[in-house]
């Protein structure tokens, strides 16, 4: 709830009352990534929402893909047919009581695909004062079914572990056994959107209010195209201190600046290989890199190289960095002397303080908000470059951090940050960029090899305990990147993971030993940082 406008003591906003957003289509058609993307822009504006996924609960019940016979989801099998609705109904159960406990947002993330089952959702949501809302997911072109199938799919729970040839071949399997059963919505008396071919077209029947015009809006600018979003913070430049010398780049800084564009292009050649090796289509190949930057000279010339190069750089005056106001340019030590009151709510409430004539973190959250719709509606790859206050902000929603994490989240000028969103969440990998010293400058004897860029995975120690699960996760280093890589075993719904320790994690260059919390951005001395998160 980092931009919410304001609170309420019920916890709802924008007098919406409650609403249900049922999702409605086929198999890989992307109503997870829909479902969830839109749960975490809701739960940013500050609106209690949460996603009730049918899927999890089948998983909990009865198992993931391996244990399920083969005619589990057809409907020509009565048996299967009964358990799938009585656990459906269990879910929609769920969330009528999250409703009655304040909940405002819930979005029922299932299949839905017949207009007997649709109304007597609707019917059961109206009893109780739920307003429904249906969101159909249609797309009839195979390349994106089966570009979201191996994107989407291979990351589900179902299919940990499996072949990822395997697992795409049994779910064209579990989407043939739901086509001829498949009824689209006709019924005009519904409140519902449809969105054609990913964002061919959209359309909109009976939707009205602002809160389900604020969703309508974001679907507008939602996507499931495969893409990858970088993280950049700008470079060191000649005045650290003051905002208002808007200063350039020091010798230092341009020669990161320079290191920063040849470690992306190194990277994303190696990262396209693997993925052809994988079997990725030829769309994966069309993807471009934009450069977004702020118009402060230090992202400006931080981006430059990008620009040399021949790729395109957008300026956003959004995305500049959050204002100190009267105290820019003052020490820490400073402005405990000059403004000490100041100071001390500071230390109490950094998220929601302001210093005289300063923004607050949620000022900067609020701003970047038409930003984040931006982003969403990108399809290209996009390196972020920009300061630190705003990726902390930008990293916090893709994340679904809580609004009194963003300050603390870490974000060092030496790592490049990759972010691949997908319908289970994002996945992060921190890599570290080769720096140098002012002396090095100097010496005329910086050079960066671009082999060195072509790393080789080590395996670091595998250990883990998810919350008391019992799970394993797998640790990989990737020595010459300084890359941590953490993947999630086998067993446990990306979902229902949260908080817990990862364990000792061992670098095998430095011999460190640190403690890492999963999900955290503490720093790993010597080593890099907790790497890759779902």
């Amino acid at each position: 709830m980092a931009a919410s406008l304001y609170k309420t003591d019920s916890g709802r906003m924008f007098h919406a009352g409650t609403i249900a957003i049922i999702t409605v289509g086929l198999p890989a058609r992307g109503k997870t990534h829909v479902a969830r993307s839109l749960c975490r822009y809701l739960r940013w504006l500050g609106v209690q929402t949460k996603v009730f996924s049918v899927g999890n609960y089948r998983r909990h019940v009865v198992g993931t893909a391996a244990n399920l016979p083969r005619d589990f989801f057809s409907p020509a099998n009565a048996t299967t047919a009964e358990q799938r609705h009585q656990i459906a109904n269990v879910c929609l159960q769920d969330m009528i009581y999250w409703f009655q406990s304040g909940g405002q947002v819930g979005i029922y993330d299932a299949s839905n695909t017949t207009e007997v089952r649709r109304r007597e959702i609707h019917d059961r949501l109206i009893k109780e004062d739920v307003h429904p809302v249906f969101i159909e997911s249609i797309c009839d072109k195979p390349e994106i079914i089966e570009s979201n199938i191996r994107s989407v799919k291979i990351l589900s729970p179902d299919y940990v572990g499996w072949d990822p040839e395997e697992a795409v071949q049994d779910y064209w399997k579990r989407i043939n056994n739901h086509i001829h059963h498949y009824e689209t919505i006709n019924d005009m008396t519904l409140h519902f959107v449809k969105l054609i071919n990913v964002d061919e077209q959209i359309i909109v029947n009976n939707v009205k209010g602002y809160l389900q015009s604020r969703i309508v809006y974001y679907l507008i600018n939602l996507h499931i195209c495969p893409r990858i979003i970088y993280f950049a913070r700008s470079g060191e430049c000649l005045n650290e201190t003051s905002q208002k010398a808007d200063a350039g780049l020091t010798p230092v800084g341009r020669q990161y600046a320079e290191n920063l564009k040849n470690f992306v292009m190194a990277l994303r050649e190696r990262e396209k290989r693997e993925r052809k090796e994988q079997g990725w289509g030829e769309d994966d190949d069309m993807r471009q890199l934009t450069v977004w930057s702020s118009t402060r000279q230090q992202c400006l010339q931080t981006a430059q190289p990008f620009a040399d190069a021949g790729y395109i750089v957008n300026q956003n005056t959004k995305m500049r960095e959050i204002s100190v106001g009267e105290v820019d340019g003052l020490t820490e030590e400073e402005i405990k002397k000059k403004f000490p009151k100041e100071y001390l709510r500071q230390q109490q409430n950094p998220y929601h303080h302001r210093y005289p004539r300063a923004e607050s973190y949620h000022d900067l959250a609020v701003r970047l908000e038409a930003l984040i719709l931006e982003l969403e509606g990108e399809k290209n790859d996009v390196l972020i470059i920009a300061h630190e206050t705003v990726l902390r902000c930008l990293y916090a929603y893709l994340f679904d951090r809580p609004e009194n994490e963003i300050p603390q989240i870490a974000i060092p000028r030496n790592y490049l940050i990759e972010i691949i969103p997908s319908a289970y969440g994002c996945k992060e990998t921190r890599m570290e960029i080769p720096i140098i010293s002012e002396k090095e400058v100097a010496s005329s004897n910086v050079h960066l090899e671009l082999e060195r860029l072509q790393p080789q995975n080590t395996p670091l120690v595998a250990t883990g305990n998810l919350d008391g699960a019992k799970n394993l996760v797998d640790i990989k280093r990737n020595e010459e990147l300084g890359l941590f890589e953490i993947e999630q075993n086998k067993g446990i719904p990306f979902d229902t993971i949260k908080t817990g320790e990862i364990g000792i994690i061992e670098d095998r260059a430095k011999n460190l030993k640190e403690r890492a919390k999963f999900g955290s951005s503490a720093d790993l001395k010597g080593g890099g940082e907790r790497h890759t998160v779902y």
